[in-house]
């Protein structure tokens, strides 16, 4: 099951993650992870099944990674370890458009790993601390937008990028994760759109409206 461990009073630390072989084998790895997770679940994720299907030693990912947690800790790590960055449209509703489109593949793509991944950090404190780590990196990546908005004024000063980015995406993670809505092409760009008209209106600007 997914809750099986090493030892933990035997089990020594995840070794260091150099290049070479050590770099292929943790790739191996990681990829058998996202494989058994879209496939399985979570509750069918082993560190067995992983081992077996990136033909490794179970000895091998106890020794590196422990446990279930410790694998799915770093499959997401691994996943903040690149060059992403945000779409560069020159306007605010596209740029956000673009992002809720990656956002919407991602979530709807089969098999369904970035849910399995997102449904297994609810049931894992390592997988949850990480997705932490993750969503914090993209939003601090994608922050770029808003800046870049500001300084075209299509903005009013004092607009906050991380609550306009959480609003632009949260409705594809409600509707598609929490609903269990049909995969719906419209939804990226109605959702960036009434985010950028309501910014636009001074939304995110930390102030309280004025009255009318």
């Amino acid at each position: 099951m997914g809750s099986e461990t090493a030892d933990p009073e035997t089990a020594p630390p995840p070794g260091p993650r150099p290049g070479g072989r050590t770099a292929r084998t943790r790739r191996q790895v990681l990829d058998s992870v996202l494989a058994e997770l879209g496939e399985h679940g979570y509750d069918g994720l082993t560190v067995e099944a992983v081992a077996t299907r990136a033909g490794v030693h179970r000895t091998t990912v106890y020794r590196r990674w422990r446990d279930v947690g410790g694998l799915l800790a770093d499959v997401l790590d691994a996943a903040g370890a690149d060059d992403w960055g945000p779409p560069d449209t020159g306007s605010l509703e596209d740029d956000l458009t673009g992002l809720n489109e990656e956002i919407h593949d991602a979530l709807t793509a089969r098999p369904p790993v970035v849910p399995a991944l997102i449904a297994a950090s609810f049931r894992s404190p390592q997988a949850a601390e990480a997705q932490r780590r993750l969503w914090d990196d993209r939003y601090a990546r994608c922050e770029v937008v808003v800046e870049r908005a500001l300084a075209r004024g299509a903005l009013p000063a004092g607009t906050e990028a991380r609550p306009l980015l959480v609003a632009a995406t949260a409705p594809l993670y409600h509707q598609l994760l929490l609903l269990g809505t049909a995969p719906d092409p419209q939804l990226a760009r109605r959702a960036a759109r009434a985010t950028a008209l309501a910014a636009a209106a001074g939304a995110f600007t930390g102030q309280p409206a004025a009255d009318t």
